[in-house]
């Protein structure tokens, strides 16, 4: 830990959520209950895994269950929000959290499946540019995936798929490493595909820099936004990405598995030249109960769709798109930077005498709200545990040696970062773990 000395007591993170000028909206959110440490409530730093649900969420589901109940089928038509043209409900809202034009984005799905329709359009290997390019710590479904794409077209995972490594002794990948492999070796990369916001370290990729540095090179350059969206304010269009999906359940809070996002950039979307695989939903709406047997194709990231909108999961999306186009991404980033540096401020006083690291970059210009802690000496999740159980604090485990904390601005306090630093060092300066069980969660 560092040596910024942070006032750690209770009273001042009260102090800076009474004069906070953008209070979290923590009413606005069921909190699971506690009983450990005296409180009613947890403190949640675990929405980079999985957000809480918002008080809203169970309305929304209830009145479309009871337009089916009332309407059956006929609810496509007639229900309060018709079933029929439902994702486009979600188009504008969610083409404002990424900075995106509405043709240039849809709703649908879930992230690797859109990842791998993506892929299908723009991973275009040939023998003289082939390299997918990815960072060596992506998720392991990024992963999956982009080997198994390879594999696809013939070619050898090992030789086709290319992880950029941080420098020895570093955790976090630099931007000028990245742009100098581009300039070096982008002759032979055809796709780069980066997590806007690395999931183990927290890292904010540099998203202009990189987009530009790989087209400049020749490649297509798309990013897996799932620890990004609702994290940072993102200006995909302007930042000329080829293409991005994300996922919904993490900062976005729309449930557990919720339907995913895709943005197509606009220079692509009316490119009739692409491959791609196509369903029901992938043809022209006016003329789609016509049921012809050909596509009409629509210009518009709409003619990536595949099938009819789940509305179940649709549902809790669109209530939690509203609440970011209530707050507005900015004023949200202006308070997770408040929150976030508070909360490092925390861990490098509290845990100075402790072993524990934060390997997330220090300059708030290069994380989001998620702080990655390396544990020595003691499991990840066995501390994860002990914070849960002991404490009443839930954060993340990353075996073997990392805990996450996510203070969300949205719901979390200056209080909850004080009560999960206090807790990680009261856990790291007692004895080993007596009961229970480490946890886990998705990434």
């Amino acid at each position: 830990m560092s040596t910024v000395v942070c006032p750690v007591d209770e009273a001042h993170a009260l102090h800076l959520d009474a004069v906070d000028p953008l209070p979290a909206r923590r009413a606005d959110f069921h909190v699971p209950p506690t009983t450990a440490g005296g409180y009613a409530e947890v403190a949640y730093l675990a929405g980079n895994s999985l957000g809480l649900q918002p008080r809203a969420t169970r309305a929304a589901l209830e009145q479309e269950l009871a337009d089916w109940a009332r309407l059956g089928v006929e609810g496509h038509l007639e229900a309060g929000r018709p079933w029929k043209p439902y994702h486009e409900l979600l188009r504008d809202p969610a083409a404002r959290l990424v900075g995106a034009l509405p043709a240039e984005t849809v709703v649908m799905n879930s992230l690797t499946v859109d990842l791998h329709l993506m892929m299908t359009s723009f991973y275009r290997p040939t023998p003289e540019r082939y390299a997918i390019v990815v960072e060596d710590s992506t998720f392991p479904s990024d992963s999956y995936a982009v080997q198994s794409q390879a594999r696809l077209h013939g070619l050898d995972p090992a030789e086709a798929v290319v992880r950029l490594r941080p420098r020895p002794g570093e955790d976090c990948l630099r931007t000028e490493d990245v742009l100098g492999f581009l300039r070096r070796e982008g002759h032979r990369v055809a796709l780069v595909l980066f997590g806007g916001v690395n999931y183990l370290t927290g890292e904010l990729m540099d998203v202009p820099a990189i987009t530009a540095a790989g087209r400049a090179a020749g490649a297509v350059v798309g990013w897996d936004l799932a620890h990004a969206v609702g994290n940072v304010p993102l200006r995909l269009h302007e930042w000329g990405v080829d293409w991005a999906a994300w996922c919904h359940y993490k900062y976005v809070n729309g449930g557990p598995g919720a339907v995913a996002g895709c943005f197509v950039h606009e220079r692509h979307i009316a490119d009739r030249t692409l491959p791609k695989l196509q369903g029901w939903w992938s043809t022209d709406p006016a003329t789609r109960f016509a049921m012809g047997p050909d596509v009409a194709p629509v210009d518009t990231a709409d003619s990536w769709q595949l099938s009819n909108p789940p509305i179940l999961a649709m549902a809790p999306v669109l209530v939690s798109l509203r609440m970011f186009d209530e707050v507005g991404m900015e004023a949200l980033r202006d308070r997770s930077v408040r929150l976030t540096g508070y909360l490092a401020d925390l861990l490098a006083t509290a845990c100075a005498d402790v072993s524990a690291r934060v390997i997330t970059p220090a300059d708030p210009r290069r994380r989001g709200c998620q702080l990655s802690v390396r544990i020595t000496r003691t499991p990840a999740e066995e501390v994860c545990a002990r914070l849960r159980h002991e404490h009443g604090v839930i954060a993340d485990a990353r075996p073997p040696d990392v805990v996450r904390f996510a203070p969300v601005p949205l719901y979390c306090t200056h209080h909850d970062a004080w009560r999960a630093a206090t807790a990680l060092a009261a856990v790291l300066s007692s004895g080993p773990l007596s009961s229970g069980s480490g946890e886990t969660h998705d990434a």
